[in-house]
């Protein structure tokens, strides 16, 4: 077993130890928080600790005609976040090759020194805030002002 595996099977056992719902996938695992589901990915930093990756897909999809809009939209939305950035992440589409689409997903990055109790209590924490936030922020901008078309 390589020890990006041994890092994620140590950091998905404490998040089920502490009640989350966590299942493995192929090279990661996806947690889920009520009806959010994040996908967490681990792998060994080269300077030493343990690199998090964090990604949040949304089910908001853009068409191409409207990124300049939506960019703009989320260059606003990302000011103000904390835990976690909007990202576009390019979707194709089986049916139409020609046609472009973006998908909206929020992305986080965590450095943990090491896999201690106290760093995997701040990933816990930081995975919480992170999903909570950008959550939030999209659900906020949909019901207001419409800043951010789909």
């Amino acid at each position: 077993m390589t020890r990006n595996m041994n890092e994620l099977h140590r950091i998905v056992a404490s998040l089920k130890g502490s009640g989350l719902s966590v299942e493995m996938m192929d090279d990661g695992a996806l947690v889920q928080d009520g009806e959010s589901r994040v996908a967490l990915y681990a792998e060994a930093d080269e300077q030493g600790g343990v690199l998090v990756r964090l990604h949040l897909d949304l089910d908001l999809y853009v068409e191409e005609d409207a990124i300049a809009e939506v960019l703009m939209g989320m260059n606003l939305m990302n000011q103000g976040l904390d835990y976690g950035t909007l990202m576009l992440d390019p979707v194709e589409d089986e049916d139409d090759e020609e046609k472009v689409a973006f998908a909206v997903l929020g992305r986080s990055v965590l450095w943990l020194p090491d896999l201690d109790g106290v760093e995997l209590n701040r990933l816990r924490e930081h995975l919480r805030r992170f999903e909570t936030e950008v959550t939030e922020t999209v659900e906020r901008t949909l019901q207001g002002s419409g800043g951010l078309k789909a």
